[in-house]
């Protein structure tokens, strides 16, 4: 027995692997094309054995379809993505062609693999594509939190090509019979997040002595999910989850960005206290806003906990707290 892991030396593919050699002894297939943001030190385990590591392009069908048919695995989890917005408004291409382009690769062979499974292989087969709530656009700050009956209305290239590939997933199912899964998850934060991200860059500004940069008011306000949190769900989701339906994975923990970076710069003051009774908030500086900036998201995660009985566990602060003493405590990591 085994599953691919598509993106898994990425952050949350990562996490997710680490957290399933915990508790597994089945085979990880790992297929990721090592991007900036992907790092094969994030995977050091007591349980290697059972890791098996690809590098490709998961828009490489051909070398896809190889690895279903060498390893036989019961599901692939589609982790590969690009996903930071900035780098998708200053240059969209690679966002279209992994996060569309890739996925339709990954449904091809998926589909010709399945096929050829017995009845109950078939049915037990699972396709999982995870994703983010940033395909529903915005929220002001009196509506109700996303679900999974929400439109989509993407607002950037990043989130417009997640939702494309949301839409593919879905599609393969409804016309195909595929058995497909997608999760849309809120902002996750914890161990092994790239820098260029908001709670690790303001953690290694801060410890550079450098400024660290607020767009805009800093009053944009995102649904926190420790990223642990998130790797339960989607194990709950491959056990339980239903063939054909999308399940919406949140924190609820609302904060605004210039409260996170506050709440950051008070532990790393009480952990790395600076001399002269300075602040880390004294970095703080405002920027000018990016371009189609979201104000608000929100996740209503009802269906997954009266569904399948999964709901977030960590606390916003003793997960913020537990990571950046995490990034303290790793810092060849964070530099390199």
């Amino acid at each position: 027995m085994s599953i691919i892991v598509t993106g898994g030396a990425g952050f949350i593919g990562s996490n997710f692997i680490l957290d399933w050699l915990s508790e597994s002894k089945e085979k990880v297939i790992i297929v990721d094309s090592l991007t900036y943001s992907g790092n094969t030190k994030n995977l050091a385990s007591e349980n290697e054995n059972n890791l098996i590591f690809i590098k490709s392009d998961i828009c490489d069908t051909e070398l896809i379809t190889k690895v279903f048919k060498e390893h036989n695995p019961r599901a692939i989890i589609n982790f590969a993505a690009e996903t930071h917005v900035d780098r998708s408004i200053d240059n969209a291409e690679d966002f279209i062609k992994t996060n569309i382009i890739g996925v339709f690769s990954l449904l091809k062979a998926s589909m010709k693999y399945w096929l050829d499974l017995t009845k109950d292989k078939r049915e037990s087969f699972r396709f999982i594509h995870v994703s983010t709530d940033e395909v529903y656009g915005e929220l002001n700050s009196k509506e109700k939190p996303f679900t999974e009956n929400n439109p989509y209305r993407p607002n950037n290239p990043y989130s417009a090509s997640k939702a494309s590939s949301d839409h593919l997933v879905r599609s393969w199912n409804k016309t195909y019979g595929l058995p497909t899964l997608i999760s849309n998850c809120s902002n996750n934060y914890g161990p092994y997040q790239h820098q260029e991200k908001l709670i690790p860059m303001c953690i290694s500004n801060a410890l550079n002595n450098e400024k660290i940069p607020i767009y805009g008011d800093g009053l944009q306000i995102r649904d926190w999910l420790y990223v642990k949190d998130h790797c339960d769900a989607i194990k709950t989701i491959l056990e339980k989850g239903k063939p054909g339906e999308t399940y919406n994975i949140g924190g609820s923990h609302e904060k605004s960005n210039i409260e996170v970076v506050n709440y950051i710069c008070e532990i790393l003051d009480k952990k790395r206290p600076l001399k002269e009774n300075k602040s880390y908030a004294d970095l703080i500086t405002y920027t000018k806003d990016r371009p189609g900036h979201d104000k608000r998201y929100a996740i209503n995660a009802t269906k997954i906990y009266e569904q399948l009985g999964w709901k977030a566990n960590k606390q916003f602060e003793s997960g913020l707290y537990e990571t950046v003493v995490w990034y303290l405590e790793n810092p060849k990591w964070l530099k390199n």
